[in-house]
């Protein structure tokens, strides 16, 4: 055409226009990728009001709280990506001690999560990228929460520390919980180093104990010890521990509620409840050194023989768990023929007196007894999903050169001289250990962190001492039991 473009012009001019259009494309792309991508480099920055320390930097004798609300990471606090950064919720514990993807993390001095796995398993240590987790994937992207899967923490395995914020509550005070002959501050014993000490896990956080939070976590609940004296030990622990060691009138007993009423004749009931009005929340220790059903072979004979149970509950168990929420369990230290023959116990199984010689020791004996009960626990706990179940490890003695009645003796003041750490991944209470093996009921392992702990009974200070005989079985209060709450308390 006269006048008009030439073929080649044209050719020209379209191919100018591809490119322009190809260069245009890009443009718009990079301008997309660069304000939704995170730098390399970038890497998670705790804020510093919310970042948390590590464990050994807070030091021997933190007493500082933890919170049991989620800490959260609002996108106001990342104003530089607040259109692309998705919220993420962490927990406050889990930021140090815990495995996102397999990989441990924890802090650095800036602040920034680390891995910080073993470089002899030739890992290396590098920084991870917050965008390496998020998804891409459409508007279901928008919120991310980080919920690692959780290890159970062994509190059973740790060492003793020294704590100048010890003991939770004085010895001089909580009479209105606190037995005579288990406060050593009323005594004549003058070293009361014992407790200051606090047990520290190895690889996972204890989550302070505090009254208020033990309360708002129990609301509307009840916690019920059933045990010997040592659980009456600790069922008294946690009651000091609850009021701080102080009086508190508005309390109600409702033993009633529960039978724990004193009987004439009888020196004391067979156990205690209390109630903590504001929240509703139940404590209650019920006697039964045992853990066998008890019951009289002759009722019309008051010196008749019980027969001792070793296959069934004890009554105040069957009948009163539907009404529980936690529920922790001991026995150990009344499985001896002294202790038989003097409360008149005559072993049965099945509803008849035992035949089986293998049940006929008292070690078998023991260990049917608390399988059996375990087990029969484990098979309710189905009906009666709200409760939570543990079976409490054997408290240990700490008798040398004799027995209680041979002149065997506790007097070492000195706190930690036998070591002060728990290195063992197992419970020290075997019987115990293979019991919950397997079943839903938990086990409260206090048995090795208390052997260590040696200069904490009450030993000859008692105020009804017997010339020649310490009590090396029962502990001073404050004392070791308010460990054994802080490790259940964690567990609840």
């Amino acid at each position: 055409m006269k006048g008009g473009l030439k073929v080649s012009q044209i050719s020209l001019i379209l191919i100018g226009f591809v490119c322009a259009s190809v260069l245009l494309l890009a443009y718009v792309k990079s301008l997309f990728l660069s304000s939704s991508v995170l730098p390399q480099n970038h890497v998670l920055q705790l804020s510093p009001d919310l970042r948390v320390k590590d464990e050994e930097a807070l030091g021997e004798g933190s007493g500082s709280e933890q919170s049991e609300d989620s800490v959260n990471f609002e996108s106001e606090k990342y104003p530089t990506y607040a259109n692309s950064l998705p919220v993420i919720k962490v927990t406050e514990e889990l930021i140090t001690h815990e495995e996102i993807g397999g990989i441990a993390l924890n802090i650095t001095e800036k602040g920034d999560l680390k891995d910080v796995s073993d470089k002899k398993t030739g890992l290396i240590e590098q920084e991870i990228d917050v965008s390496t987790a998020v998804s891409s994937g459409g508007e279901h992207s928008e919120i991310f929460t980080a919920t690692p899967e959780r290890q159970d923490c062994n509190f059973a395995k740790g060492r003793w520390v020294i704590d100048d914020s010890r003991p939770l509550y004085s010895g001089f005070g909580c009479k209105q919980w606190l037995s005579s002959m288990w406060a050593c501050r009323l005594t004549q014993r003058t070293d009361f180093e014992y407790e200051k000490l606090r047990w520290r896990p190895k690889n996972c956080e204890m989550e302070e104990f505090t009254g208020v939070k033990f309360l708002k976590r129990m609301q509307n609940k009840t916690l019920a010890f059933i045990g010997d004296s040592l659980g009456r030990q600790q069922f008294q622990s946690l009651m000091c521990m609850i009021t701080g060691g102080k009086d508190k009138p508005n309390v109600l007993d409702v033993g009633h509620e529960y039978g724990l009423v004193q009987s004439r004749g009888s020196a004391r009931p067979d156990g205690w409840a209390f109630r903590f009005p504001d929240t509703e929340t139940t404590i209650l220790y019920y006697w039964s050194a045992s853990l066998c059903d008890l019951t009289p072979i002759n009722p019309s004979d008051p010196a008749t023989d019980y027969a001792m149970h070793l296959d069934r509950p004890p009554a105040f168990l069957s009948h009163f768990l539907p009404r529980f929420d936690v529920l922790v369990l001991n026995t150990g230290h009344h499985w001896n023929r002294g202790k038989l023959k003097a409360n008149r116990w005559v072993m049965s199984v099945g509803g008849v007196p035992n035949t089986n010689r293998k049940i006929a020791t008292i070690g078998g004996a023991k260990n049917f007894t608390i399988h059996s009960i375990v087990n029969w626990v484990n098979s309710q706990l189905p009906k009666y999903p709200h409760v939570k179940a543990f079976y409490r490890t054997i408290s240990p003695r700490h008798f040398f050169n004799g027995d209680w009645n041979t002149g065997g003796t506790c007097d070492n003041t000195t706190p930690l001289s036998e070591g002060k750490e728990v290195l063992q991944d197992e419970s020290s209470d075997y019987d115990a250990a293979r019991a919950v093996r397997g079943t839903d009921v938990k086990l409260l392992d206090i048995t090795a962190l208390s052997q260590l702990r040696d200069e904490g009974h009450i030993s000859r200070y008692s105020i009804k001492a017997t010339p020649g005989v310490q009590d090396c079985l029962h502990w001073c209060l404050p004392g070791v039991p308010d460990t054994w709450n802080e490790i259940l308390f964690a567990q609840i």
